[in-house]
């Protein structure tokens, strides 16, 4: 029997309904082994009843009473993805089974290969079998772009989403539903998307490969989505859009977005008005061809190096709450490749950092080009042009100048390059005034006999713990950790007064805030702490070694000599994570648990007979990001060489596991900081040494996804002693009893503590 078009009879049924029966028994067998929720089964139902629906009609549409072979490896596969689809839906109610999941859909994209093999083979191929094959990828991949958004961010989206809003952009122009011939690279994009996102769901890459391979796929689907388009276009017809004409408009979007990349404060739009980019078309429209065109290059490439430092700057407030310094920011890119590593690993941080090498490169090499295409549109059309930017000119200026109009239409004009030059120009300022205050000491010449003799015969221990900010208090695990830690010193006999210090850096580059304690001079960039360094300015350290203590610094995150160590601060001794007799396991960025770094001090110095007074900075380092996993407080008297810490790496939480979901990061950070606390407070209960003295601090906040936007760079400073006439000292200068500094405590900038220390404890 002939079928008529758009005609239903009974073979055309049959395939969709065993599929949908194919479905139900594989909800049936999800639930029996991932324990598949009503939200579920309500998921798979609906995309199977459309899957159903659907099929029948193009089935009708194309005169099919029945699916060939390859059709039905295809309706194999669609009937996975709905699978695939209940438990997308079941893991926004709970624990979806990720290991199902994967499974289900790794099936389905190897399956795709087979279809249209066992379609050539059988001489099946079909239109009507290419686009059966081609919605299924999409609802494939439609469905585990929202299983990973939901852990790598919703802009994921966009790639589930890109299939349909071009069916919905054909609906408004018709010319897209045009036929275009066979693309094979078409398939391996859309076979890319599926291995993509199926890999991130399986959760084993980290967070930074993650997001780096998911926009490398983005990337590879927008051009093929882009090339269909204007080879549809290019099919209607059109007289004027032409691939002149598109590259003409992306380069003038590139040049105009490089100009008005904003600072932190605002957000990227396009409706402001560069001026600096006036200027350029202006001296375009006056000046020859060649130095127009010479100018152009020149101005692209110094546009692509203000467009990475607008970038970089943007990242800095993010991560330290400061703007980028071009002068001498560039000397942290070492460290942010360790600590990169020790957070997600050294193959995901050498991605991340590749990743971004590329992207510097393409906006060095595409500016210029753009800036070039740009200056030969504006001679074609030099009045054209110069009636534009004088009509942009008046929109720009007179509003700035005069004050009219509500404050976005007076901030509309845009000189983001031209703050650049004057933060270079502060940062040049800032050299010469810091070489002025290095000449002032008033402590430079003061005899050892004067300094520090109302410490006397006391271990004296300047403690910082890493990322301990004002934020912290705010979290109840640390409030509870302070209280504990009140009770602690006081059965022991301790006491203590706290107030706070304002940090030279945020989020890290702890160093800064180290030196910036020891030295009194306000250290915040890495120009002058290289400065600072290479001088002979009185530190704390050095200080108490003039008086006669001991000076030991314990760094435990310390792999490799510090020559500083010896040449600035003077210390008698250095511990590393080398010397310290260690054999237990990382935790992450940190080399080994803080209870064991206060344990090897007291074993290596304090408990020795017979000694001087040891003064020593110990850095607690269990609290550095990424703040998992988290060790957990042994007996003091089993610490031993530390492995009985082995076993709990793997019973905590992994870095990855953490940040993937950001709503766990900051429960991560505040359990750290009571951790090295706690850890802290029973050092000193169970030492029982009462002539010891310990100043703990913060060394800065961590980073703005705890601290927020527009925190302060305050960090809480306790002074503890068993002594009650060294803590009444600091009683002077208002800090409040107890380990946690109230609200209204006072503030000082951390460069002053030097100073008010010596002044307070010595003659």
């Amino acid at each position: 029997m002939r079928l008529v078009r758009g005609q239903v009879n009974k073979g055309t049924l049959i395939g969709p309904l065993t599929g949908f029966a194919c479905l139900l028994a594989l909800l049936g067998v999800l639930t029996a082994l991932a324990g598949l929720d009503v939200v579920g089964w309500a998921a798979g139902l609906a995309s199977g009843a459309g899957l159903a629906v659907l099929l029948v009609r193009a089935m009708a549409n194309h005169c099919r009473d029945r699916l060939a072979p390859a059709d039905t490896v295809t309706l194999t596969r669609a009937v996975l993805a709905c699978g695939v689809a209940a438990l997308t839906a079941a893991s926004f109610g709970g624990e979806a089974s990720v290991a199902i999941l994967v499974v289900l859909s790794t099936i389905a994209l190897v399956l795709d290969g087979v279809d249209g093999q066992v379609a050539r083979r059988t001489g099946t191929a079909s239109a009507f079998g290419a686009r059966f094959d081609m919605e299924v990828d999409a609802f494939l991949i439609m469905v585990l772009s929202v299983y990973v958004a939901r852990t790598t961010g919703w802009w994921v989206l966009a790639i589930g989403a890109a299939r349909y809003a071009f069916v919905a952009a054909s609906w408004a122009w018709p010319w897209l539903r045009g036929s275009l011939p066979p693309r094979y690279w078409a398939k391996v994009v859309a076979a890319i998307q599926g291995i993509t996102l199926t890999a991130v769901a399986a959760g084993f890459l980290p967070h930074a490969v993650t997001v780096v391979v998911v926009l490398i796929a983005l990337a590879l689907l927008t051009e093929s989505f882009g090339n269909s388009v204007w080879r549809l276009w290019r099919l209607a017809g059109s007289p004027h859009f032409t691939r002149a004409t598109v590259t003409s408009a992306l380069a003038v979007v590139l040049v105009w977005a490089a100009l008005i990349v904003p600072d932190h404060t605002s957000g990227l739009t396009f409706l402001r008005i560069p001026l600096e980019g006036l200027v350029f078309v202006v001296l375009v429209c006056v000046l020859p061809s060649k130095p127009a065109r010479i100018l152009a290059l020149i101005s692209g490439f110094l546009l692509g190096v203000l467009m990475i430092l607008r970038l970089l700057d943007r990242g800095f407030y993010f991560a330290f709450d400061r703007a980028f310094h071009p002068v001498y920011d560039a000397a942290y890119a070492g460290s942010a490749l360790g600590l990169l590593g020790d957070s997600i690993g050294r193959v995901g941080a050498l991605a991340a950092f590749i990743a971004a090498g590329l992207l510097l490169v393409a906006l060095l090499v595409l500016l210029p080009l753009s800036a070039l295409r740009v200056t030969r549109l504006v001679v074609r059309h030099r009045r054209p042009a110069a009636r534009i930017v004088a009509v942009l000119a008046v929109i720009a200026i007179v509003p700035a100048l005069t004050g009219a109009g509500p404050q976005p239409v007076r901030a509309i004009a845009s000189t983001s390059a031209a703050r650049l030059a004057t933060q270079v120009r502060d940062d040049l300022r800032d050299q010469r005034e810091f070489a002025k205050a290095l000449q002032q000491d008033a402590f430079r010449d003061v005899p050892g006999n004067d300094l520090l003799t109302d410490l006397r015969g006391k271990d004296v221990l300047l403690v910082f713990v890493e990322s301990y900010g004002r934020t912290a208090l705010d979290f109840p695990v640390v409030g509870s950790a302070l209280e504990a830690g009140d009770r602690r010193l006081q059965q022991a006999g301790f006491s203590s007064r706290s107030g706070y210090l304002t940090s030279p850096t945020f989020g890290g580059i702890s160093w800064l805030a180290h030196s910036t304690l020891q030295s009194g001079l306000w250290v915040n960039s890495q120009q002058r702490y290289d400065h600072l360094v290479t001088l002979d300015r009185l530190t704390l350290t050095e200080a108490f070694g003039r008086a006669g203590w001991r000076t030991v610094a314990d760094v435990p995150s310390n792999d490799e000599d510090w020559p500083v160590a010896k040449t600035y601060y003077h210390y008698d001794m250095v511990y590393d994570r080398r010397n310290v007799g260690y054999a237990g396991p990382t935790f992450s960025y940190a080399s080994m648990p803080d209870q064991y770094t206060l344990a090897a001090l007291q074993r290596l110095e304090l408990d020795k007979p017979n000694r001087a007074p040891v003064m020593a900075e110990v850095d607690l380092v269990s609290s550095h990001t990424p703040w998992a996993p988290l060790p957990r407080l042994v007996d003091w008297n089993q610490v031993g060489n530390g492995s009985i810490f082995d076993p709990m790496p793997a019973e905590g939480d992994s870095p990855e596991d953490v940040w993937r979901q950001p709503d766990r990061v900051k429960p991560a950070y505040a359990q750290s900081i009571a951790y090295s606390l706690d850890a802290l407070t029973s050092f000193v209960q169970q030492l029982h040494d009462r002539n010891l003295v310990l100043v703990v601090l913060g060394d800065h906040q961590p980073a703005s996804i705890v601290s927020g936007n527009g925190a302060s760079h305050d960090v809480p400073v306790s002074i503890i002693a068993a002594d009650p006439t060294v803590t009444n000292r600091a009683a002077t200068w208002g800090w409040h009893p107890g380990l946690r500094p109230t609200a209204n405590a006072p503030v000082w900038p951390m460069d002053t503590f030097r100073d008010r220390f010596l002044t307070t404890y010595s003659r």
